[in-house]
């Protein structure tokens, strides 16, 4: 089995009791909300990805104003030839939007970018990351890791 790593750095962007959301577009055509962000380019640091990604799915300039954690996941993909064991790593900044407007991203992995009340979080169609996020942000722990159990965003 082939093994694959992403490395990938995430926005968590609160406003006014909002979350600022990316609704990612899957390969077979569903679409969830997720954090903005992205995949790492090769030598690039993650302060500065998550600001590229922001800005490329949301329209807004960002500053990560603090690392919440580190988050990682596994996961069996099928690819052409076999199977991947792919492992995605996923630093995780809390970020405040100091200009740009908001728009949505053309020609990238997500297809509309939008501000969620807190409250109506846990009722969207989303990925496992935002969990993770407002987790994050909201424990603030420590060692910037949150179990599954301390996941609970209602």
């Amino acid at each position: 089995m082939r093994k694959e790593l992403r490395v990938a750095a995430y926005a968590v962007c609160v406003r006014d009791g909002r979350m600022l959301l990316a609704r990612w577009v899957a390969r077979d055509g569903s679409r969830r909300w997720t954090l903005p962000g992205g995949g790492m380019d090769h030598g690039e640091d993650p302060y500065d990805t998550v600001i590229r990604e922001a800005e490329e799915e949301t329209g807004y300039t960002v500053e990560p104003v603090t690392l919440l954690g580190v988050d990682s996941i596994l996961r069996t993909y099928p690819r052409r030839v076999g199977a991947a064991d792919f492992q995605g790593l996923r630093i995780v900044y809390e970020a405040r939007i100091t200009g740009g407007e908001l728009r949505h991203e053309s020609d990238g992995s997500t297809d509309m970018a939008a501000w969620h009340p807190l409250d109506e979080v846990p009722a969207l169609e989303r990925v496992g990351l935002v969990d993770v996020g407002l987790a994050l942000w909201r424990e603030r722990p420590a060692a910037g890791r949150v179990l599954p159990r301390q996941m609970n965003v209602e």
